[in-house]
């Protein structure tokens, strides 16, 4: 891999630092290693990439090894201040002010530049706690769902990463173990460790300079939750993640560290032959695949839909929804006919009353999945969905398909039908005429008022994580 910018411009200034130390000129030092002055200037200004036998030379005229020669250290503070300036010129930050970069020179003194790189720090610092508004938030969710479903949800690249991980770390079948993820965890430097005070805006903590992830307590009950945490953590890295730019570029990553920790836990190529073997006996069940990895039911649907189109040809939608019936999180590339704002998002919007995902709250089993038909403005699905309960309240996850692949999954039998002509007002959300007559004027509810409609987007390049809590954290454990 070449070197990059950075690098080169790190090199060039131990160079510089080594000729100096000497009392040698460009041409004096050029003239003892075999090269002109000239070709040494470009090399000390990070321009140019010496050969290996020419950083050779210039260690040994200069008494030094070349390991000191390529160190990643700047030789002294003012190189260290110069090669900061010359990143943060080269950022996307102030590329985009229109402002032509500083040039140094030898008479500037280390104040002015110390002076222009504080200019930097905070511009760089507003930019990372510049708020998304929530309709920008939205926006971004909405374009990355959307691209999502263009992929039919399917990211090859990360699967296949994930399947090397796993081969590397001797994982074969059956479900991943908390060992594995340690051993997968070692073989990138890093060491899983279980904390009681993590700081509560963050799920996990990486400690890159020593090489530590820091997870919840390890007595959490089931598990998933822990492997997919380290899962996650480690995917960071595996992707060559760099500090969020953007909200878009936050979701984004968050995207692709929960698809790789589902692809760890889930692998596709045993995932596709267990999905096959079902399909092919019209047995396509979640609650199946759920327990055949062991992990949580919600987990096996999204799972489900990364794969069903690509390796089943099967065309399906996905919805978890909480106990007012609000849609937290949802996928399909079937054409279910789902509510969306002015801006295209569906997160937060109320799902159809009809719908088996908001009906499945009124059975009095919850034990199983709750299978059925409904009959919709874009056609007919067939839907399974099992409800759950969490301290923050009830939610259902359900995944359905069109009427004609509801032939591949068990539970295709059920008698239960409803007709939904959402987004029709008259469907379920405007009352029958009867009705709003007999209460017309004679009630007056006291709405329940949820904090979050008074809440900006979290700050920071992280959102909602809180930096000194963080760094607190790592200085305790250092």
């Amino acid at each position: 891999m070449p070197p990059t910018s950075l690098e080169l411009s790190t090199l060039g200034h131990r160079i510089r630092h080594q000729r100096l130390a000497h009392g040698y000129t460009l041409d004096e030092l050029g003239a003892l290693v075999g090269v002109a002055g000239s070709q040494l200037s470009l090399i000390e200004n990070g321009k140019r990439e010496p050969k290996l036998s020419l950083l050779q030379s210039i260690a040994s005229v200069t008494g030094v090894e070349v390991a000191e020669l390529l160190s990643a250290e700047p030789p002294n503070r003012r190189a260290a201040l110069e090669i900061e300036l010359e990143r943060a010129q080269s950022s996307s930050v102030f590329r985009q002010l229109g402002v032509a970069p500083v040039k140094v020179t030898k008479g500037m003194s280390d104040e002015t530049i110390e002076s222009i790189l504080g200019l930097h720090r905070e511009l760089q610092r507003r930019e990372r706690e510049a708020i998304a508004t929530p309709e920008e938030a939205r926006r971004a969710n909405t374009e990355l769902r959307l691209r999502m479903r263009e992929l039919d949800n399917y990211l090859p690249d990360i699967e296949k990463l994930a399947e090397k991980q796993l081969k590397a770390a001797g994982h074969v079948s059956g479900a991943l173990t908390h060992r594995t993820v340690s051993i997968m965890a070692e073989k990138l430097g890093f060491e899983l460790i279980y904390v009681n005070d993590l700081p509560h805006s963050t799920r996990s903590v990486t400690d890159l300079e020593h090489g530590r992830i820091y997870l919840p307590p390890a007595s959490i009950p089931g598990g998933h939750g822990l492997r997919s945490m380290a899962l996650q953590a480690m995917a960071h890295r595996l992707l060559g993640h760099e500090r969020p730019t953007d909200y878009a570029d936050f979701l984004q990553q968050r995207l692709e560290i929960n698809y790789y920790a589902a692809c760890c836990l889930m692998p596709e190529t045993a995932s596709v032959a267990f999905l096959q073997q079902a399909k092919k006996d019209r047995n396509l069940a979640v609650e199946d695949f759920r327990d055949a990895f062991g992990v949580t039911h919600e987990a096996a649907g999204m799972r489900l839909t990364n794969l069903a189109t690509q390796h089943l040809g099967i065309r399906l939608h996905f919805l978890r929804v909480d106990g007012s019936g609000a849609i937290t999180r949802v996928y399909e590339n079937d054409d279910l006919p789902l509510p969306m704002d002015i801006t295209g998002a569906v997160d937060g919007q109320m799902a159809c009353r009809k719908f088996s995902a908001r009906a499945a709250f009124d059975e009095q089993n919850r034990t199983t999945e709750h299978y059925q038909y409904t009959d919709t403005p874009a056609g007919t699905f067939w839907c399974s969905t099992q409800t759950g309960t969490t301290s923050a309240g009830e939610f259902s996850i359900t995944v359905g398909v069109p009427f004609d692949d509801a032939r591949w999954f068990r539970g295709r039998e059920t008698q239960k039908r409803a007709t939904s002509t959402c987004p029709d007002e008259s469907c379920c959300r405007r009352a029958a005429p009867d009705v709003a007559a007999r209460w017309s004027g004679k009630a007056w509810p006291s709405a329940r008022v949820h904090m979050q409609m008074f809440s900006p987007l979290p700050r920071g390049a992280f959102p909602g994580v809180d930096d000194n809590e963080v760094y607190d954290f790592l200085d305790r454990h250092a």
